[in-house]
């Protein structure tokens, strides 16, 4: 009997041993294929290899033919079916996530080259051209070497368009480009790079100072060769793609706004869905759901405006709050300052609604003026970790008059803190993760929780004057008129005006950003749908574990777990809270 016991024993040691083993190997195989996969896109990346210390890709820029894209579908596709090949089944739970968000950006990035969008560089807000303008911020200026790094970067420019202006004639040829409702005025934002003086164009200001281990005749070889580089083939590409633009792209430009119209539209625009939402949903089901979200939050507004004893319509009102100058700053200091006063104050409120914070702080600055008048009003711009600047909020001062500060304080939670830079920074410092998901953005998440930040300002003690709260309410309903309008143009059939006209009359936002939000999305079909869908989310998941928990709730760790993993899909994060409300209960029961 004893022996019996003892094989018994033997065998479930050997059978627990074969398990842990089999996990161990399918892991190892796993991060193996990670790291190939993080490798291989970080070769497509040259200043961002050059930057983690890859010293054969110094001076070397991306390679943007079509050839070159097709090599990346072929080695793309080879990945993914290398991942197939790993059953994940017998992984530990954060490889089974960390597997699901690999084969998830795999599929997108064959998505995106098989339907060529590379042949569209630019949106109605942005383009390649001032990618190129920003080549110096991301680039380290302490030694002989980086300058003369930079210089050969800068000679690689007339490639760099050459190669962005084929893909687009390409795009030409089957009518996948930017419609052209939304490229009035662009050449505006190629015109403002355009400098006779080279001195005063954004290549040269790492040229204005040096550090003290370069000599001054080098100094002086090095600035005079940035000006001829800069003269002769920096700007002379921006007023040749200038040229192109007016006389070529504009005027082929397609003339409807829907994505639907792009050659195998219907398919492409269910695949930005799915990409920026996570969510399996149909143009039609996210429509409606814009449609009751609207109605609410309309409700709430007007009651708002009640309060404040206003007499007159709707629209009455909206009109006082665009027009009436004690809700606009006098200069772009002043906005400046109150974008950083509502921060520092959110900031002071931080411990109490979150258990981990971010060692990497932040900073208030303005939008780039080149960029500025077709830019939206707010932004983050995060910072790798061993960077030596901060993660930076963007703030839009361009024309004043168009800038609320009665939207301010919803602006600055959403990009800054609780938003953006708690999310991403904090994201960044989870280095148990693969270094892929400490960098992965999906939108759905990251614009939920932003969205969702907003709201929670209301539980800080935020939007204590009614106009600000109207600001709120507003910005709620600017995100939840995109699931209408975004679904309304692209699959349904809205026109340009008509989804401008329900933004005015529903929204407090200015003419002008009203217009330039409509723009951005007829540009990039899809990505405004992640807002709105992910803070519902979110605000479901909370509802969920204070019911769960009741009195228990801990709103610090349920902010901790929904942030605890990084950026994840929707599925994902609904599985993670899930777990949040199991582990809270046995720490209750204990």
């Amino acid at each position: 009997m004893r022996i019996k016991q003892t094989l018994i024993a033997l065998s479930a040691l050997t059978m627990i041993y074969s398990l842990t083993a089999k996990e161990v190997s399918k892991s190892e195989a796993l991060h193996k294929l990670f790291d190939e996969v993080s490798a291989y896109q970080l070769s497509l990346n040259p200043i961002a290899a050059a930057n983690r210390g890859d010293e054969s890709a110094k001076g070397k820029i991306a390679d943007l033919g079509p050839k070159a894209y097709s090599a990346q579908l072929n080695q793309l596709t080879s990945f993914k079916n290398q991942l197939a090949n790993i059953e994940p089944t017998d992984l530990s739970k954060t490889d089974k996530v960390s597997y699901q968000m690999m084969m998830r950006n795999l599929e997108i990035g064959i998505s995106d080259i098989s339907y060529k969008t590379y042949e569209m560089p630019l949106t109605a807000e942005y383009g390649f051209h001032a990618q190129s303008a920003s080549i110096a911020t991301q680039l380290p200026f302490k030694n002989l070497d980086d300058y003369q790094n930079y210089l050969t970067l800068l000679e690689q420019t007339p490639n760099f368009f050459k190669q962005n202006i084929d893909n687009m004639k390409a795009g030409i040829v089957r009518n996948f480009t930017v419609p052209q409702a939304v490229l009035e005025g662009y050449t505006d934002s190629i015109s403002a790079y355009i400098q006779e003086d080279p001195v005063k164009s954004v290549w040269y200001q790492p040229f204005k100072t040096f550090p003290d281990s370069i000599s001054k005749k080098d100094a002086e070889k090095l600035s005079s060769k940035a000006k001829m580089v800069i003269n002769n083939k920096v700007i002379k590409e921006f007023k040749d793609y200038k040229k192109f633009f007016e006389t070529e792209y504009y005027p082929s430009a397609k003339k409807t706004i829907a994505a639907t119209d792009y050659p195998d539209g219907k398919a492409f625009y269910l695949a930005q869905i799915k990409r920026y939402t996570t969510l399996d949903l149909t143009p039609e089901e996210i429509h409606e759901i814009g449609r009751k979200e609207v109605k609410r939050i309309r409700a709430e507004m007007e009651q708002v405006i009640a309060d404040t004893g206003f007499e007159g319509s709707f629209s009455d009102f909206l009109a006082f709050l665009r027009t009436d100058p004690q809700f606009y700053a006098k200069t772009p200091e002043e906005l400046l300052k109150e974008a950083a006063y509502i921060s520092k104050k959110m900031d002071h409120k931080l411990p109490k609604f979150f258990g981990k914070l971010p060692r990497q702080p932040y900073g208030v600055v303005p939008v780039a003026p080149e960029i500025a008048p077709k830019y939206t009003t707010g932004r983050y711009s995060g910072a790798p970790l061993d960077s030596d600047r901060a993660g930076e909020y963007w703030v839009n001062t361009y024309d004043l008059k168009t800038r609320p500060l009665y939207n301010l304080e919803a602006l600055s939670l959403h990009e800054a803190v609780p938003g953006h830079h708690l999310q991403i920074a904090l994201s960044k410092e989870l280095t148990e993760l693969p270094s892929f998901r400490q960098n992965t953005y999906i939108s759905a998440f990251g614009e939920g929780w932003g969205l969702y930040s907003e709201r929670l300002g209301l539980e800080a003690g935020f939007y204590q004057d009614p106009y600000s709260n109207f600001g709120r309410l507003t910005y709620e309903m600017w995100r939840a008129m995109r699931l209408v309008v975004d679904t309304g143009m692209h699959a349904m059939g809205m026109s340009r005006d008509e989804a401008i006209k329900l933004m005015e009359e529903n929204t407090a936002l200015s003419k002008h950003n009203v217009r330039t939000e409509i723009d951005r999305y007829i540009s990039w079909p899809g990505q405004a749908l992640s807002y709105k869908l992910g803070e519902i989310k979110i605000r479901e998941l909370r509802a969920k574990a204070e019911k769960a928990l009741a009195g228990n709730f801990d709103i610090r760790k349920f902010h901790d777990a929904v942030l605890g993993q990084g950026s994840v899909p929707l599925s994902v994060l609904e599985e993670q809270i899930d777990d949040f409300i199991k582990a809270q209960k046995e720490e209750i029961k204990k």
